[in-house]
């Protein structure tokens, strides 16, 4: 059996091979690729907006009445709140790296 915590990181698993993040500006090649930073984090958010559509339609057949199997529904439904959690979570370390740059400059 495998944790919600394994199901989280394989739902938003980061391509296989990251390319450093440079703080300069992003290189033609970068941005054909999209192998860039923010293409990762766009990729990631992606991958969560996925997991809340498919919790989502699980709810609106469980509420209509449909056959459904309720573990899917149980597990999609953990599923999204994890991922909601990591996204925060990454949000709020993103906004503080960014207040931590911000004293270094003052």
């Amino acid at each position: 059996m495998s944790s919600p915590i394994s199901a989280v990181t394989s739902a938003i698993a980061p391509p296989a091979v990251v390319a450093p993040i440079s703080l300069g500006e992003t290189s033609a090649a970068e941005s054909a690729s999209g192998s860039g930073f923010g293409a990762i984090i766009g990729k990631a958010l992606e991958s969560s907006q996925q997991v809340q559509d498919r919790a989502s339609e699980l709810a609106v057949k469980a509420a209509t009445g449909s056959d459904i199997d309720v573990h899917n529904y149980l597990a999609a439904a953990t599923e999204a709140n994890l991922t909601t959690q990591l996204t925060v979570q990454v949000r709020n370390k993103a906004i503080e790296a960014f207040q931590e740059i911000m004293r270094l400059q003052a």
